[in-house]
């Protein structure tokens, strides 16, 4: 039986990011092999003329799974009926831009789109939000959009899980899927706490600890935590551009495995709304280990923190509250 296509919604489509990604979604990346979509894409209004060439491309690509193409620059339009929306489109921070100015720039700009999804998405709609401060756009969307329930809404920190995997294969000589279990905490910033002490890596068909692997926890501790934080500050000074390939890559491994499950005995990190765990105040949209199935994310229970990492649970937290409060006081 043919399936029925699905409506994906990119926003900020003409950029970077969405050139990268809508061929990705198109291809079956996102939603697997058999399944059709209809996309929806959105940019701004100066971005008119060149959202209007991706679509031609699509076209000119002829993509088997790809049952329509809706280009504009109507929000309204762009949300409607969509099933899955990966926010992609926000205001980039500029030389000598104060946090707070980009703040104020998304804090409005997330805040009529979410009026938008809530008004014309599906009722079931999934969220993915990618654009910076990704957590803080999230909690806004969420706050805006009452009526799409708080786990339909995440934000994207599976760049910087697979930023970790990629490392430690590096580091191991190992191939990247036989790591797993990688654990971003926090924020999409550089106070993100990439942790490998639940991590493992597939040997000779048994699975054996990363640390014990790596054996230089000062690597583990130091180095590889700060190499994961300032990735994508090393890839904009490498090709004066930001990561556009690797972000749009990881927006599809999110969707995918948030629709489609995650593999058994496995888990990723995601940005979702805290109920509490791991002592991470309620109400901040904050990265954790989650399995999927059905199409529910769940947050990964009873792993053990140690002190190092408490303190580095805590801090990236304490600045997610901070954001919150910017977000709130630019709202005012």
């Amino acid at each position: 039986m043919a399936k029925d296509p699905v409506r994906v919604l990119v926003t900020g489509a003409a950029g970077q990011i969405g050139y990268a990604i809508v061929p990705m979604i198109a291809r079956g990346a996102m939603l697997g092999p058999e399944q059709p979509v209809i996309l929806h894409m959105l940019d701004i209004e100066p971005a008119a003329e060149s959202l209007n060439g991706v679509k031609m491309e699509l076209i000119d690509a002829a993509f088997p799974l790809l049952r329509g193409v809706v280009a504009t620059t109507d929000i309204q339009e762009a949300c409607k009926g969509v099933n899955i929306a990966v926010m992609v489109g926000g205001f980039p921070r500029k030389e000598g831009m104060e946090r707070k100015d980009v703040m104020s720039k998304n804090v409005s700009i997330y805040k009529a789109q979410a009026s938008a999804l809530e008004k014309n998405a599906a009722a079931d709609v999934k969220v993915l939000v990618v654009a910076n401060p990704a957590n803080t756009n999230a909690l806004i969307l969420k706050e805006f959009a009452p009526s799409i329930p708080e786990k339909n809404i995440t934000c994207l920190t599976r760049l910087d899980h697979n930023r970790a995997l990629g490392q430690i294969s590096e580091k191991l000589n190992v191939h990247v899927g036989d790591v797993k279990n990688v654990i971003i905490w926090g924020n999409h910033s550089s106070t993100q706490y990439p942790d490998v002490n639940h991590a493992t890596v597939t040997v000779n068909g048994g699975d054996k600890p990363v640390r014990e692997l790596v054996a230089n926890d000062q690597w583990l501790n130091t180095e590889f935590i700060t190499t994961v934080q300032q990735r994508g500050a090393a890839i904009i000074k490498a090709r004066k551009l930001s990561s556009a390939l690797s972000a749009a890559s990881s927006a599809c491994d999110h969707i995918r495995d948030w629709v489609l499950g995650t593999p058994k005995g496995s888990w990723v990190s995601m940005g979702v709304y805290s109920d509490g765990s791991y002592g991470i105040q309620p109400g901040l949209v904050y990265s954790f280990p989650v399995t999927c199935e059905k199409g529910q994310w769940s947050i990964v229970q009873g792993l053990k923190i140690d002190e190092f990492s408490r303190g580095k649970l805590d801090a990236t937290a304490q600045e997610l509250i901070e954001e919150k409060s910017l977000a709130h006081s630019c709202l005012n």
